[in-house]
Order: C-alpha cells, then sequence, then structure tokens
C-alpha cells in the first residue's frame, strides 16, 4: 500500500477548507492514517522545498507555508501519490479544472491551497520531516473491499 503526504497549507486552514478537502480524500477510497495540526517550522520548510532553492520564488514560498497553522495529513492507498496529485489539480488554481481541489476552491497563482509529493520515494522523504512512526496508525478499513476489486487485494497487502 502506498502512502503519501499532504499538506493543507495556510490558506486552506484560514478559509476553513480543511474538512471539505479531507473529504475529497476520504470519498476517493483513500484511508487518512495520519492526521494533524502545525506550524511548519523554518527548518522544516527548507528542507521541504530545497528543490527550489536556487528559484526566484523560494523566499516567498518559506515564508507562505511558514504564515499559519497547516493540516497534515498521511494517505494510504493503491497508487496514492498519483491518485492524490490528479485530485489537487494544476499547480496554479486558474489553471486546475473544475472538480478538483485546486480548480474549485483556488482563484491565485500564490495560493494554492495543498501540497503533495509527486513521487513515492519524495512522499516517503517528506511524510518523514513531519511525522513521525508513531503519529501513523494502520487499521483495517470496511469500505475498503468495496472500493478495491478482489483482484487488487495482493497490492493492498503489499
Amino acid at each position: 500500500m502506498e502512502r503519501t503526504l499532504v499538506i493543507i497549507k495556510p490558506d486552506g486552514v484560514q478559509r476553513g477548507l480543511i474538512g471539505e478537502i479531507i473529504s475529497r480524500f476520504e470519498r476517493k477510497g483513500l484511508k487518512i492514517v495520519g492526521l494533524k495540526m502545525f506550524k511548519v517550522a523554518q527548518k522544516q520548510a527548507e528542507i521541504l522545498y530545497a528543490v527550489h532553492k536556487k528559484k526566484p520564488f523560494y523566499s516567498g514560498l518559506l515564508k507562505f507555508i511558514t504564515a499559519g497553522p497547516v493540516a497534515g495529513l498521511v494517505i494510504e492507498g493503491i497508487s496514492a501519490v498519483n491518485i492524490c496529485r490528479k485530485l489537487l489539480g494544476a499547480t496554479f488554481g486558474p489553471d486546475a479544472e473544475a472538480g478538483t481541489i485546486r480548480g474549485d476552491f483556488g482563484a491565485s497563482v500564490s495560493y494554492n491551497l495543498i501540497h503533495a509529493p509527486d513521487t513515492p520515494e519524495t512522499a516517503k522523504n517528506e511524510i518523514n520531516i513531519f511525522f513521525k512512526d508513531t503519529d501513523i496508525v494502520s487499521y483495517s478499513l470496511d469500505k475498503i473491499k468495496w472500493v478495491y476489486h478482489p483482484s487488487e487485494e495482493e497490492e493492498m497487502s503489499d
């Protein structure tokens, strides 16, 4: 089973969208295995956005993600990284398709509501920035048998 990180950024928190955003992942059939609110520390922000360090918008990213509380989630499911990215929509709200989180709630290029990594490897690294092993809970979810076909059971048990 694949895991990914989702961070509802300060604009999503301030706009009262935490529940709406989480419900989209749950309705898709993904399982929330980690959930907490916190303020991103400067060092965590620098690690999270290290790939953008040389870009002109880097300092703005750091300022934005540390500006207020965020909601962090660890989400589990088959192809969780890819599914979450599709649910988010294009990076900039005006470019995002209707029906995606950013398409339905985002109008800004700078304030894009939510962060999620683009690969399983990046997801694992980013989860470790914000979550300890003890913050993640393994449990069974009865609805899973109605989300995945029985032929996918082998993949679910990985």
